[in-house]
């Protein structure tokens, strides 16, 4: 049974413990890996349009980040941020002591393996960098539109932020990842093409983040407000 619904500070909802969150953090920081790694370093081209393929999934991690923060307030955000940031950390040196091990007598996939992920270093470096300040920013426009809207209009707080983020988000790092490798041309069109093809997948996925904020709320039982939280990147993290 559903327990009722209790609006909440940002600091009470950090010592709360969530039946949910571990499940919904696991969720981010898969999706975050998977679209760095599998999707990013290649450039695709469909109906005369040019995108960096991790596009199709990586939006879902600003649509996670967006419940997390809307659900459990800006400091569970916070945590979930960090934990990315150290698995990005983790992928990033595990790729770079897989590539440089000596390939087995006989192994000839050395060169397609280094082609795949020789750059990942400095396809993580840069998003590292731009997740954690398009997130950040991500998150604290929302916990603040939260505010001013009154919880109302969920909406206008998930695209908004979407907006802020992910421009943060994608000046960081298409830049720092592929300059270079890539023409400045096509550094600036990937670039401003992804921003509103993310900003367009938070929008068409307004409904399935409206269902599930819902559904978290009304099972964790709370609605919180970040009154009185500490924004700042570096706060304690709070338990789950």
């Amino acid at each position: 049974m559903n327990r009722a619904l209790h609006a909440i500070d940002g600091v009470d909802g950090a010592r709360r413990h969530f039946r949910y969150f571990d499940f919904i953090m696991a969720a981010f920081v898969a999706i975050l890996l998977l679209s760095n790694l599998i999707g990013a370093a290649k450039l695709a081209a469909v109906g005369g349009y040019t995108f960096g393929a991790g596009i199709l999934f990586f939006p879902l991690s600003y649509v996670i980040g967006d419940v997390l923060t809307e659900v459990y307030g800006y400091a569970h955000a916070r945590r979930c941020v960090w934990a990315g940031f150290v698995a990005l950390l983790f992928m990033a040196f595990m790729s770079w002591v897989v590539v440089k091990l000596p390939p087995a007598d006989g192994w000839q996939g050395q060169a397609a393996y280094e082609s795949v992920f020789g750059n990942t270093w400095r396809i993580v470096a840069a998003s590292v960098v731009a997740f954690w300040a398009g997130e950040f920013v991500n998150s604290f426009v929302l916990a603040k539109m939260k505010i001013l809207t009154g919880g109302r209009k969920l909406w206008t707080r998930t695209i908004g932020s979407t907006l802020f983020g992910q421009a943060v988000d994608s000046a960081i790092f298409y830049p720092l990842a592929f300059l270079g490798n890539w023409t400045t041309a096509q550094v600036l069109t990937v670039m401003v093409t992804n921003w509103l093809l993310k900003v367009l997948w938070e929008a068409l996925l307004t409904p399935v983040t409206y269902v599930v904020v819902g559904w978290l709320k009304r099972r964790e039982g709370v609605d919180v407000f970040d009154r009185g939280t500490d924004f700042s990147p570096f706060a304690k993290a709070p338990s789950a």
